[in-house]
């Protein structure tokens, strides 16, 4: 579908309508998928170490490709590089469920995740401005959220009935998220007329990673997110484990139940955030982020299914409060430095290389025999403490 060029600063316009439905349904696809290679995983007999494996490939595209997916972001309408991301996503969840390697279909998948997001978010910027940038970032990850709330369930119901029939839906909700990208007005180029050999596009990023890191608030925001979504996707994989061994639930959809509920209280932390939180504000989310990891300790004791189900929302909810204003933040400045495609690009970087790095540690503590609750343990009063001294340095400039 062909639209004229336009910018719209509603955050119900046709275009945002677009944006949501496409993410909602590229979000619930890889939440869904997750846990439907998971179960394949479990059924085919793979290491538990393993598990985390699989998203460290994932992940690994972000960073192999971040100096080149800002660019294309910035380089193209956003809306067509969104549905060229979710056509390669479709391609790795179909090559899973016809028997292919499930760690390359996976990777094929992460590819595809680290093209589609500096344009989902740098397109936030293109559609909306000021402090509207804030209420379409908390409705971009309240969509996202409702996505990994549904999405994250269905996998693992699914799987439990038939895992391959669960890997053939995901394929077919990949396909559903192309067809919305084609919704998407065709806004113009952020930078167009770049290099696109390799020495100059590599050389661009790293002088966005340097302005960006010498900033001040934008290295405050990149800090803040790169933990926090290290830790949520660490956190993803130790409710797999933690399961079976404090609540001694063996299938595959109650660990899913148990992500679902931080992605509720994640949508009710981005509505609060974009209502109590601007951008001058910022700084208000960090007693948030200091109380997830105290929260994840008093987590990793419980014995019980429903504490640990309120417990999760709690978690959740201090989660949406704490990004949703570091994502605006960084959208907000890096528009006007290095373009939004590139600023995400950048925190994609960030964001994935902490994953990498707190998957890698998880992966190792599970090798080498560490009890589950003791991971969580030490693992939440870690991160209470990085962010804390993240808040400490921000108050001190």
């Amino acid at each position: 579908m062909r639209e004229s060029v336009h910018t719209n600063t509603s955050i119900w316009s046709k275009g945002m309508m677009a944006v949501i439905a496409a993410q909602f349904l590229s979000a619930f696809g890889d939440n869904a998928l997750l846990f439907a290679t998971l179960a394949l995983l479990k059924a085919e007999f793979y290491p538990d170490w393993s598990q985390p494996v699989l998203q460290m490939v994932f992940v690994g595209a972000y960073i192999i490709f971040a100096p080149f997916v800002g660019q294309v972001a910035d380089s193209f309408p956003k809306g067509r590089v969104m549905m060229f991301a979710n056509s390669l996503k479709l391609l790795g969840a179909a090559s899973i469920c016809v028997g292919f390697n499930p760690f390359i279909g996976y990777k094929l998948v992460g590819i595809g995740a680290a093209a589609y997001s500096p344009a989902k978010y740098g397109i936030l910027g293109e559609l909306t401005t000021g402090d509207k940038l804030v209420k379409a970032n908390g409705l971009m990850e309240s969509s996202t959220i409702a996505a990994i709330l549904i999405g994250s369930v269905a996998g693992g119901v699914l799987a439990d009935w038939h895992v391959l029939a669960a890997l053939g839906i995901c394929s077919v909700v990949y396909g559903g998220a192309v067809i919305a990208n084609l919704f998407i007005p065709k806004l113009p180029v952020a930078r167009p007329g770049q290099s696109w050999r390799v020495k100059p596009m590599t050389a661009s990023f790293f002088n966005a990673c340097r302005v960006l890191w010498r900033n001040g608030e934008t290295r405050f925001s990149l800090m803040g997110t790169s933990m926090f979504w290290g830790a949520g996707v660490t956190l993803r994989f130790l409710l797999v484990l933690w399961v079976p061994v404090a609540l001694g639930i063996t299938d595959n959809a109650t660990p899913t139940y148990l992500n679902a509920m931080v992605a509720v209280g994640i949508v009710v932390g981005a509505g609060a955030a974009a209502k109590l939180v601007t951008l001058d504000t910022v700084a208000r989310c960090m007693p948030a982020g200091i109380l997830i990891g105290v929260v994840v300790l008093v987590f990793s004791l419980q014995h019980a299914l429903l504490p640990a189900y309120a417990l999760l929302i709690l978690i959740g909810i201090l989660g949406g409060f704490f990004v949703v204003p570091l994502n605006a933040l960084l959208q907000e400045r890096g528009k006007h430095t290095v373009g939004a495609g590139n600023a995400i690009a950048v925190q994609n970087l960030g964001e994935n290389t902490a994953m990498l790095l707190m998957l890698g540690l998880y992966s190792l503590a599970v090798k080498v025999g560490i009890p589950v609750v003791g991971i969580g343990v030490g693992f939440g009063a870690l991160f209470a403490l990085a962010i804390a001294g993240l808040w400490g340095w921000q108050r001190r400039r």
